[in-house]
This record gives C-alpha cells, sequence and structure tokens, in this order.
C-alpha cells in the first residue's frame, strides 16, 4: 500500500512537470505566428550598425544589423532568449535576408516564429 502511494505521488510529480513544461514551450506560440513582417526600404537607411530587439516570451532577442550603402552587410545575435539558440535557423534568416535585402522572405521550415521574431528584430533596429 506504501509504494503504490509512492509510486502515485512521482506520477503526479512528474505530470504537473510535463504540463508545466509543455505551457512554457507553447507560450506565445499563436502570437508569434501572427507577428506581421512588413518589410523594409533601405533606400532611407544610412550606413551605420542599428541595434532591434523583439520580445515575446521565449522568442526574445537582440539583433546587430550593419547597413552599407544602403545594404544590409550583416546581421549579429547580441542576446537570444531562446533555451538552446537555434544557429542554422538564424544563419539560414540571415543569409536570405542578405540576399534579398528585405525581411519579406519565406520562414526557415519548422521554425516559422522563431524566423518571425528575428525578421521584426531587423524591421524594429531599421525603422529607428
Amino acid at each position: 500500500m506504501k509504494k503504490k502511494r509512492i509510486i502515485l505521488i512521482i506520477l503526479g510529480v512528474i505530470a504537473i512537470l510535463l504540463v508545466s513544461i509543455f505551457i512554457a514551450v507553447t507560450y506565445g506560440l499563436s502570437e508569434g505566428k501572427n507577428v506581421v513582417i512588413t518589410g523594409i526600404d533601405l533606400s532611407n537607411v544610412e550606413d551605420g550598425d542599428y541595434v532591434g530587439n523583439y520580445e515575446h516570451g521565449r522568442w526574445t532577442n537582440t539583433l546587430t544589423v550593419r547597413v552599407r550603402d544602403h545594404k544590409i552587410i550583416e546581421i549579429d545575435i547580441n542576446k537570444n532568449v531562446l533555451a538552446a539558440e537555434i544557429t542554422n535557423c538564424s544563419d539560414e534568416v540571415f543569409r536570405r535576408v542578405i540576399e534579398k535585402q528585405d525581411t519579406q522572405i519565406d520562414a526557415v521550415s519548422g521554425a516559422t516564429v522563431t524566423t518571425k521574431s528575428y525578421l521584426k528584430a531587423i524591421e524594429n533596429a531599421l525603422r529607428k
């Protein structure tokens, strides 16, 4: 009887942990999918390094966007709240933005919200 009670308590604790993890992982997911990316006009952006951020739950990040001759030449992550930075996602997003010179790009497959959080931080940097 005592073993059964201990097992039930352990299963209860595990269930609570799993629910907590699920909530933490999905918090802000639907809002992040609906972030509007409007694109950028680089013709009025002077040379310089521009810092922009996007804040929403675990998709909070701060980026530096380097502009030369009205072109984005480099994007660096200053701060990324993601538990484990998705390097290949950020590299791919930044490569696409630099190639197209705009934030109107397709999201990286399987990382839509992460892609949009980076794109919004880029837009925020260049709109200051």
